[in-house]
């Protein structure tokens, strides 16, 4: 298993300021979760294989998810590449990952069409025949 990645004390100090305070409920450990979810990135895993040493893998992913809609991980990390001392790896090589099967480009989705016996013959089938009508007619 590769080695755990841990922000050091200059990339935290740049970071640090730029954090969210919204109030409310303190938060675990910024720098635990951080190098958590840097860790995932830097070394493509899922979620649920980050180590448990940066702490419960659903606060990695709600802080990821979070962060992530509000836009905090883009200044977050052009800071610290920005810094003196910036990670070693700063961004996953795309040759690397697979993509679903799934993502080939096929038509996609399960969408209902309408059957070609309904495009020659419109009329709905739910009306009474035309022979059961004149036989109630007097």
């Amino acid at each position: 298993m590769a080695r755990q990645f841990w922000l050091s004390d200059a990339q935290w100090a740049v970071i640090e300021p730029l954090l969210p305070h919204l109030g409310g409920k303190p938060r675990v450990d910024d720098r635990r979760v951080i190098s958590g979810i840097l860790h995932r990135y830097r070394e493509g895993l899922c979620w649920r294989a980050v180590p448990a040493e940066y702490g419960p893998r659903t606060t990695l992913f709600n802080r990821f998810d979070r962060w992530s809609e509000k836009g905090i991980w883009q200044g977050l990390l052009a800071a610290l590449v920005a810094c003196e001392d910036p990670p070693d790896t700063a961004m996953v090589d795309s040759t690397a990952v697979r993509a679903h099967r799934s993502a080939a480009g096929a038509k996609g989705g399960s969408r209902t069409k309408p059957s070609d016996g309904r495009a020659v013959d419109p009329r709905p089938r739910s009306t009474r025949s035309a022979t059961a009508m004149a036989a109630s007619m007097p």
